[in-house]
């Protein structure tokens, strides 16, 4: 499980809110990493290596994910909203010593990532989202398809405590539903790998935490990209990759989408599944190097 990671150092580091846990290796220009659902910043150990052969990558859990703190939430879900997670994003690079940076992030850390980009412009120097548009145009569009391919969103989302107490009953069953059925690619996960994603969901705290940030979701994360939509752009440069096969290619026009939200937009599809790091790190590791680069 940590091959990837042999020669990065762990750390964990207190912010405003709560604790962020992460591994940091390579050296040059310094990258974020940030990872999805069901997952930690171990989705990243087969990319990561090939990136630190030329930048400083930094990969951390988000906050309530993996090693990372999962602080009180609210009546309102705003800790667990992506302001408040890209917030601690950033100190944690300011306390690395980082005041810019490159950040890549896929499906929730994606979310995280372009959040940033638009709260931070100061701080982001590159954007690369990974098989995601923005919430606000999920929601908008939000369809059929959407309903039953996306269910997970609604479910999460759900009044505390159904979610929660559900998911404890089997907390495999859920992560072995989004690693199998959003997948294209056989043994993409090492089975200490999967072992690890599913362990954070026997923690009630950690689950919790995730089911607030899809409650957040659909009610801040909505809100400030609806306060954003039009007014305000991603200004660095930005890379967009998606499954070619997923419902981010089937439902949108990705490219199209990203050129409304920021100026200088790149990218395309990749032969794989939801999990580009994990299913396709050959082909994930040579656009991020090229677009980093």
């Amino acid at each position: 499980m940590l091959e990837g990671f042999g020669d990065f150092d762990e750390f964990d580091i207190a912010t405003s809110d709560t604790t962020i846990h992460g591994r940091r290796g390579g050296a040059g220009p310094p990258v974020l990493l940030l990872h999805g659902i069901p997952e930690t910043h171990l989705m990243w150990h087969r990319v990561a290596p090939r990136l630190a052969e030329r930048f400083t990558v930094i990969a951390t859990d988000l906050r309530g994910f993996g090693a990372s703190g999962t602080p009180p939430s609210a009546p309102d879900h705003a800790p667990y909203s992506m302001r408040a997670i890209a917030r601690d994003q950033v100190e944690v690079m300011r306390a690395l010593g980082y005041e810019q940076f490159a950040v890549a992030g896929h499906d929730r850390g994606a979310r995280c990532a372009y959040r940033m980009a638009l709260d931070h412009p100061e701080a982001v120097t590159r954007l690369a989202v990974l098989d995601i548009v923005p919430t606000g145009e999920v929601f908008d569009r939000a369809d059929m398809n959407f309903a039953l391919g996306y269910w997970v969103w609604s479910f999460l989302a759900a009044p505390e405590p159904l979610p929660e107490r559900l998911i404890a009953a089997a907390p495999s069953l859920l992560v072995d539903h989004m690693l199998d059925s959003w997948s294209h690619t056989p043994d993409a996960f090492p089975p200490e790998v999967r072992a690890a994603y599913t362990a954070q969901f026997a923690d009630p705290a950690t689950v919790h935490a995730i089911c607030e940030e899809y409650r957040a979701a659909a009610t801040l994360d909505y809100e400030h990209d609806q306060a954003d939509r039009g007014k305000q752009r991603i200004t660095c440069p930005t890379l967009a990759l998606w499954s070619a096969a997923g419902p981010v290619a089937e439902w949108y026009e990705p490219l199209k989408v990203w050129q409304t939200w920021a100026r200088d937009v790149r990218g395309g599809p990749i032969r794989s599944g939801h999990f580009l790091p994990e299913e396709a790190p050959d082909e994930t590791a040579r656009y991020l190097l090229d677009f980093l680069a």
